[in-house]
């Protein structure tokens, strides 16, 4: 029988870290901020310590100094009492704080750590990560050992590379990190797209250049080709439709080669032709579904949300911590009503989505741009019933109806809001009141009325049956209906 008593342990250690009278080693930080602790430990518990200190001259008193500038006390401070107390608190710290701290545990080589927040990211921060893509992706190449990372890299960034390339922080991608982009053979962009990104990233890192091509000297036009001497022989050239070659590559064609423009000419006008450069394969192709750029529109079905719209709301349908990603969502969105088409009368609705259980509603407000929406697991109930409780239709009981805004344009994030009032998440209205009332989601117990398309009441009020509000209070009171559409949810075969 082993008995184990590690949390009296982290205590007593924590308490030795902050015993000021027995230190031998000072850690300064940024910003000149210094921490004293204990060479043992340090040893023993960081392999990167453990040869730094050996390396380390201590002075008169027998104590060592290590100065690490790149290191800021907050994330320090918080690696320092791991090394003691093996506690690593994340309550109330920014996703960009958590991978911050992953690269320092990195760097000192604490395996574990780094590990452990590798996959906390993966597993509960992927939106994040997809968001900030670039500067994930451009940490791999770091000499860093994030193989969890990097697969969810790669995996993401042959069949999204808009990921990388329309990031707000493109062009602060390494070099290194855009090459290895540029030699994959199975990245989805069209070639002359990928030029155009490269041309782009290369001008960036030259604030010099004039803005207009026209002003541009040859040595304007040397400067570029000497920053894209990496990138340059990756591209695809022979693969690029003429009409692109004329338009995009000939007002650059100074950074390319004389004998590769020359070349490039010769197998426009006769392919046939031998030429002398090197002219790489095609890039494959995948076969997939889902288009590679994540910002496009569910098509034909939706003029409203896209596929990475429904990657999201499918990880809410399943209760899931962390989004679904594209290519993994399990479910398939079937459009079967939209206002502009069908009309937005709320009976088309009721004769429409009458007997369909599953289902999503879309709705996109004028002013604003807004997207919200509610799921309903149930089936909409054309035939409710009227009774002195119940009024204009009848309530039905559910735990798994939620409702939602979702990211969009100057919408920074989504909002989820679940139902909280399970006897009163749905409500179907009778024949009757069916010319005014469409779906609705909650309610406040009575004391307001169902309204049109059953959006008003969750978006401004925090009492209602559902957890919190899915619209900004400070949002104007307006809520006009651009267009709105109801999905069936089936699950992918």
């Amino acid at each position: 029988m082993t008995l184990k008593f590690f949390d009296k342990l982290s205590r007593n250690f924590i308490e030795l870290l902050s015993d000021k009278d027995d230190y031998n080693v000072i850690i300064i930080v940024k910003n000149n901020k210094s921490f004293t602790a204990h060479s043992n430990v340090l040893k023993c518990r960081s392999p990167y310590f453990c040869k730094k200190l050996k390396n380390t001259i201590p002075n008169e008193n027998n104590i060592k100094t290590i100065t690490m500038p790149n290191i800021s006390d907050e994330i320090f401070d918080i690696i320092l009492k791991y090394i003691y107390g093996g506690i690593v608190d994340l309550k109330n710290v920014e996703t960009k704080f958590i991978f911050g701290l992953m690269t320092a545990a990195n760097e000192f080589e604490i395996e574990e750590l780094t590990k452990k927040l590798e996959n906390f990211l993966i597993e509960t921060k992927s939106s994040w990560l997809k968001s900030h893509f670039s500067l994930v992706y451009g940490s791999i190449f770091d000499g860093n050992n994030f193989k969890h990372l990097e697969k969810f890299c790669n995996d993401i960034v042959a069949k999204y590379p808009s990921h990388v390339f329309d990031a707000e922080d493109f062009t602060s991608l390494q070099e290194s990190a855009l090459v290895s982009l540029l030699k994959r053979d199975d990245l989805q962009l069209e070639e002359v797209i990928i030029w155009e990104y490269i041309i782009k990233w290369g001008i960036a890192q030259n604030s010099i250049l004039p803005v207009d091509l026209k002003g541009w000297t040859n040595e304007n036009f040397t400067t570029l080709k000497t920053t894209l001497q990496q990138c340059l022989p990756l591209i695809r050239y022979f693969h690029i439709p003429g009409t692109d070659v004329l338009k995009k590559i000939k007002p650059y064609k100074k950074i390319l080669d004389k004998q590769l423009w020359d070349d490039l000419k010769q197998y426009l006008i006769d392919p046939n032709q031998p030429v002398k450069s090197i002219i790489l394969s095609p890039r494959t192709t995948l076969v997939q579904e889902l288009p590679t750029r994540t910002t496009e529109l569910i098509k034909p079905s939706s003029t409203i949300i896209t596929y990475e719209h429904v990657a999201e709301i499918s990880s809410w349908i399943d209760r899931k911590s962390s989004t679904y990603s594209l290519a993994n969502a399990p479910y398939e969105f079937q459009l079967i009503l939209r206002g502009s088409i069908n009309g937005s009368n709320p009976r088309t609705f009721w004769n429409t989505c009458h007997g369909h259980a599953s289902t999503v509603v879309i709705m996109k407000v004028k002013e604003t741009e807004e997207i919200l929406g509610g799921y309903n697991p149930l089936i909409w109930n054309a035939n409710a019933t009227v009774n002195f409780f119940n009024g204009y239709g009848n309530w039905e009981r559910t735990n798994d109806s939620f409702i939602f805004s979702l990211k969009n344009g100057n919408i920074q994030n989504s909002i989820l809001s679940r139902v909280k009032i399970t006897d009163y998440a749905i409500w179907n209205a009778h024949k009757d009141f069916q010319e005014y009332y469409g779906p609705w989601f909650g309610d406040e117990l009575g004391t307001s009325k169902p309204r049109r398309f059953g959006l008003v009441e969750i978006v401004y009020k925090n009492k209602g049956n559902y957890e919190k509000p899915i619209r900004n209070r400070t949002m104007t009171n307006k809520l006009s209906i651009g267009d709105y559409e109801v999905f069936k949810v089936n699950k992918k075969t």
